[in-house]
């Protein structure tokens, strides 16, 4: 016999759980970063998009969703509300597209051109094993600068807006198994450039194969059908990376367990290994505003610094053109992208 359905208990929704907005050990505020477009990008540029917000990973809204009309205006009202303190800014002119990184919600702002890029699928593409464990982007990458001690005042101003868009660490305090990735700034002062990299961070235990690390990784019976005693399975060199020797000053000594190969009290070699996106980026201009204001450095002078303002506010015209058919509904159109990256933000 069927059993009834008590209609007066009511349903309760399981809660998402709220990322933390304070770090529990530094008591500093955690920042969190919105990677959106300014203007239509055209497929590359949209996958690129997406990179840069796994890079941010995890104190960032991954699943941000866009519309044609929003405006800047829009991203800086929810902003306050989600704690955002910084926004990356995709936008393509005819010349060149440009990485706008600005501090919410006062600027200021720090507009770079980029001048090659590369996916994270066409690096993944070109290794013979790509690496990228479930874990990875769970925790936030380390950050290291290169090269921006020239004394200049906008590489400082530089080196500390991209010191801030990650969390601080203490290395007194820091756990080992949350340094999974690292991004790479690096600056060349002949060129002016800066390269950017992205790679993630794992440990070998110092004299061990790699036919046995995976074994006790795995826990798998290894095939030795082809073999005539078990020692040529131990003593077997690798090919390629398996059988580099491992340097001494990429050795380190553990003060914790790591998995189950690197113990602690053991040396482990620390291996980088590219995850993308890779650029290369060239600071043209800061304003002292969020996208608005003094421009406190430009690298072509005025008149160039004239023409990238003109495109940027090109760009902002196309999209007010676009915001007038839907100016009835601006109301419920913030409201719905308020429920929506507060949904996002949780998730």
């Amino acid at each position: 016999m069927a059993r009834f359905r008590n209609k007066r208990k009511p349903f309760v929704k399981q809660i998402a759980k709220k990322q933390p907005t304070v770090d529990h050990v530094t008591g500093d505020k955690i920042p969190r970063s919105f990677v959106f477009a300014r203007g239509k990008l055209p497929g590359p540029l949209r996958r690129l998009q997406m990179d840069l917000r796994k890079l941010m990973n995890p104190y960032t809204a991954l699943k941000l969703k866009e519309k044609k009309r929003n405006n800047l205006n829009d991203f800086w009202k929810v902003a306050g509300q989600m704690g955002v303190t910084h926004y990356l800014m995709l936008s393509k002119t005819d010349s060149a597209p440009y990485l706008r990184v600005a501090h919410a919600p006062h600027g200021p702002t720090l507009s770079f051109k980029i001048h090659e890029y590369s996916l994270a699928a066409d690096v993944a593409q070109s290794q013979l094993r790509p690496r990228c464990p479930p874990d990875l982007f769970k925790t936030p990458p380390l950050i290291v600068l290169s090269g921006f001690g020239t004394g200049e005042q906008h590489l400082k101003l530089t080196t500390i807006m991209f010191q801030n868009i990650f969390p601080a660490i203490d290395i007194n305090t820091v756990k080992l198994p949350s340094c999974q990735r690292i991004v790479l700034l690096n600056y060349n002062k002949e060129t002016k450039l800066i390269d950017l990299r992205h790679y993630s961070i794992r440990l070998q235990p110092v004299g061990v194969s790699r036919r046995i690390r995976k074994f006790v990784q795995n826990h798998q019976v290894p095939d030795l059908r082809s073999l005539q005693d078990v020692s040529d399975f131990v003593t077997k060199a690798g090919y390629g990376s398996e059988s580099e020797p491992d340097d001494e000053a990429a050795t380190v000594s553990l003060s914790s367990d790591i998995g189950r190969v690197n113990r602690a009290s053991t040396k482990s070699a620390v291996k980088l290994q590219e995850i993308g996106p890779r650029m290369t980026l060239q600071l043209v201009k800061i304003e002292e505003g969020l996208c608005t204001g003094r421009v406190i450095f430009s690298e072509y002078g005025n008149t160039s610094a004239k023409k990238l303002g003109n495109e940027e506010e090109g760009e902002q015209e196309s999209e007010e053109e676009m915001d007038t058919d839907g100016q009835e509904n601006a109301d419920e159109e913030e409201q719905e992208i308020e429920d929506e990256e507060e949904q996002e933000i949780e998730e």
